[in-house]
């Protein structure tokens, strides 16, 4: 500002001084509005360098602060960590480290009533089914009347005197006598056409539509009858034979009216080209053949009942023919018979029979035949039935299914399991005494006293059957010894023990304990005998026996509470 004013004063003053007052006031405005400005700017410089200053100064004390509190807890760390570390290697210097065992802890028993119940009642169960697992259970069976489901049906092949006839002469062969039906000695059976030409003739003829008689029709409802009563649908294949039955019945019928007029085409020439033939006997005509036309009773065998084995061949009418080929069969007897395969022991009781009532499933008739039992070569047993009728019913029949009508054994159903076998002394009637203290038989026996003299005591003993042949009673022998000396009452002769005989019968247990009872075996099967009612030493209606006698002993006591129910 003083070297403005000395520029100031060195200018040489204007004549006009109003005008440079003027300009000196503006220059001193201008003057002073740039020093305003200059120093304002420089106070806002100088206050922007002292507040950047001092935001510098406060950062950088407190970085010095917190690097110098960083500094601090470094050292301190480590130095801790030193003394640590010292003081640890001067303690493990001093004295050796210390062992600690680990020892589990137990905790205290708190009983639980209810947990102490429960372990009583498993360990009692657990017991109770080792008891029961290691002792035999013992089941009782109430004793009721009865009779055996045996099996009577039974497959049988069909054995008839049949005759096969072979053609005479090559051709198509017509049949004129039905199947089945009875002809005499050279009635007309069947004509053979050589030529072929016979149904070209009949058809240029004008014969009109034949017509079936009553007696046809009663043919066609017995063969449809027949076949639906006798259908098993396992045998799918008789269906078959029932379709040729019936296709052979109409061409046979058809026949017959054609055969009316071969007479009228005599002049035509149509005789001289088919040749008749007759049966050469008496008997019923059939239209097939199996092979089985001369099997014999005593040539059955397993394999003749194999239908894998077995072919049935169907002789057809207006079919083709060779010289020597069968055309038909012709059965000459009225008597017949059927073989059925049996069991020995079951065709044994069948033959004593004599005669048997038969029914045949396949149309529910029913006729008697005589048995016969046979021992065949392949080491099993049939039962031949012979009849006297009803043959025509079966002609087409190589097998039938037949039930056997028998009077069925009734009386005291038992299980098979229950019988069992046991060994008896035989003692004669005249060494037993009837009627003792209790109601049953003694015996006298020698005995020797302690001085070595004889004497004789008398002893009660169960007998449980008395032989009316022999005269011998079967006596328990618990009770006497072999070697045994029996007196006779009243007599000084005498009876050695030694004989003995075995029976069959079941243990009673009505008692309660295990008392054997003979029994009389009438008929049995896999499961079940049937055994003669109200025996003296037998068995009862209602009594309880030992569903299986081997889980018993003789005279074993037996609780009848905890005897099971069985049957």
């Amino acid at each position: 500002m003083a070297n403005r004013k000395k520029r100031n004063r060195r200018v040489p003053q204007s004549r006009n001084v109003p005008q440079n007052r003027s300009v000196a006031r503006s220059n001193r405005v201008s003057e002073n509005r740039s020093a305003a400005r200059s120093g304002r700017a420089s106070e806002n410089r100088s206050a922007v360098r002292s507040g950047r200053a001092s935001e510098n100064r406060s950062a950088a004390r407190s970085n010095r602060v917190s690097e110098n509190r960083s500094a601090v807890r470094s050292g301190n760390a480590s130095r801790n960590r030193s003394a640590a570390r010292n003081d640890s290697v001067r303690r493990n210097r001093r004295k050796p480290p210390k062992v600690t065992k680990i020892r589990k802890y137990r905790k205290p028993l708190n009983l639980n009533i209810g947990m102490l119940i429960f372990g009583v009642i498993f360990i009692y169960v657990v017991v109770c089914i080792i008891i029961y697992f290691q002792t035999s259970h013992i089941v009782r069976y109430e004793v009721q009347e009865g009779s055996l489901a045996t099996d009577t049906v039974y497959r049988g092949v069909v054995l008839r005197d049949e005759t096969v006839v072979n053609a005479e002469t090559a051709g198509y062969v017509n049949y004129y006598a039905r199947e089945g039906e009875r002809v005499a000695k050279n009635n007309l059976v069947y004509i053979v056409d050589e030529t072929g030409h016979l149904n070209e003739e009949m058809e240029n003829l004008s014969l009109g539509e034949n017509s079936l008689s009553e007696r046809d029709l009663a043919d066609f409802r017995h063969e449809i009858v027949n076949f639906v009563h006798g259908f098993d649908a396992a045998q799918y294949g008789s269906t078959y034979d029932f379709k040729y039955s019936m296709k052979n019945t109409v061409l046979k019928l058809a026949n017959t009216n054609m055969l009316q007029s071969i007479d009228d085409l005599g002049g035509s020439g149509v005789g001289s080209i088919i040749k008749y033939f007759h049966a050469p006997d008496t008997g019923i005509v059939t239209y097939w053949t199996d092979g089985y036309e001369a099997l014999t009773a005593q040539d059955v065998t397993e394999d003749t009942f194999d239908d894998s084995l077995y072919e049935k061949k169907l002789l057809m009418g207006n079919s083709l023919v060779a010289a020597g080929d069968a055309v038909y069969k012709l059965s000459t007897n009225e008597n017949w018979s059927i073989v059925i395969p049996v069991e020995a022991s079951r065709g044994a009781q069948l033959q004593e029979e004599g005669f048997i009532k038969v029914r045949f499933l396949k149309n529910q008739y029913e006729s008697w035949g005589e048995t016969k039992l046979l021992n065949n070569a392949d080491g099993n047993t049939y039962l031949q039935l012979t009849f006297t009728n009803s043959m025509v019913s079966f002609i087409t029949d190589r097998f039938l299914d037949v039930e056997l009508i028998v009077e069925e054994e009734r009386g005291l159903k038992i299980p098979v399991s229950s019988i069992v076998e046991k060994e008896f002394f035989l003692i004669p009637e005249a060494f037993v005494i009837p009627g003792g203290n209790n109601g049953g038989e003694s015996v006298v026996r020698q005995t020797i006293l302690e001085d070595g003299t004889l004497s004789s005591e008398v002893m009660e003993t169960e007998v449980y059957y008395f032989d009316n042949e022999t005269k011998e009673y079967y006596v328990d022998s618990s009770i006497l010894n072999a070697g045994d000396t029996l007196y006779k009452l009243d007599s000084q002769e005498t009876f050695t023990v030694s004989k003995r005989a075995s029976l069959i019968g079941v243990y009673n247990i009505n008692k309660g304990y295990a008392d054997f009872k003979q029994i009389t075996i009438l008929g049995e099967n896999d499961e079940y005998a049937i055994v003669e009612p109200n025996m003296k030493y037998g068995l009862s209606v209602y009594d309880y026996i030992v569903l299986n006698a081997e889980s018993v002993n003789d005279d074993q006591f037996i609780n009848q509470r905890n005897a099971q129910n069985g049957g």
